[in-house]
């Protein structure tokens, strides 16, 4: 079965059948790590919806996380125009890197902070704790989430036209947070809001 039949195959003939594969973080985008397969790799890694590479070093199928928990798990996968690249978007089980960092290339934390907060958020659902304000605020119901966005949209008006620019983005990023909240208890995401406004700018 042609597993690439919509995008061609590989060709393993250039990399003498191991090719660079880039993995980005499906949400931020943010490159997180640089890694190999073979075909054996590619397929392990399309059956199992985790990234496996080939180790260099260990001489073997290496599927990212075997031993720390910190999975990269496949959401899509494209190759590059003379197929000898591979490009992989997953979403990373913890940090990437070895050393505990995001990213392997050690890059500033990530300017799409935003689908962080949602991750948060999400598992602020998924784990409830007492001491969240997420749950606590999603114990109360959708009329009050909705209701907190309301009166930040206001307190952010008024500060954009009385307040300090300080004031202005503390107003902003709370209601960016009662948005996602409210994203959240609606199943939605913001790559729902951002495929919505790619449309309409259609």
């Amino acid at each position: 079965m042609n597993t690439f039949s919509a995008i061609g195959e590989p060709d393993w003939s250039k990399g003498e059948g191991m090719l660079p594969v880039v993995v980005q973080d499906v949400q931020t985008l943010e490159v997180l790590m640089l890694g190999y397969m073979n075909n054996e790799a590619l397929q392990q890694t399309l059956r199992e919806s985790k990234v496996t590479f080939f180790s260099r070093s260990k001489n073997r199928l290496w599927t990212k996380g075997e031993s720390s928990g910190n999975f990269l798990l496949l959401k899509d996968l494209r190759l590059d125009c003379d197929r000898d690249t591979i490009l992989i978007k997953a979403q990373p089980i913890g940090p990437t890197c070895h050393t505990g960092n995001r990213s392997c290339f050690d890059t500033p934390y990530n300017q799409n902070f935003i689908f962080e907060l949602e991750r948060i958020v999400a598992d602020r659902y998924e784990h409830p704790s007492e001491s969240s304000y997420v749950n606590k605020l999603r114990q109360k119901g959708l009329n009050k989430i909705a209701q907190k966005v309301g009166e930040e949209g206001v307190e952010t008006v008024i500060a954009a036209l009385a307040e300090t620019d300080e004031d202005f983005l503390n107003e902003a990023s709370d209601l960016v947070f009662h948005l996602s909240v409210l994203l959240r208890e609606k199943g939605r995401s913001w790559n729902d809001l951002a495929l919505n406004l790619e449309k309409r700018h259609r």
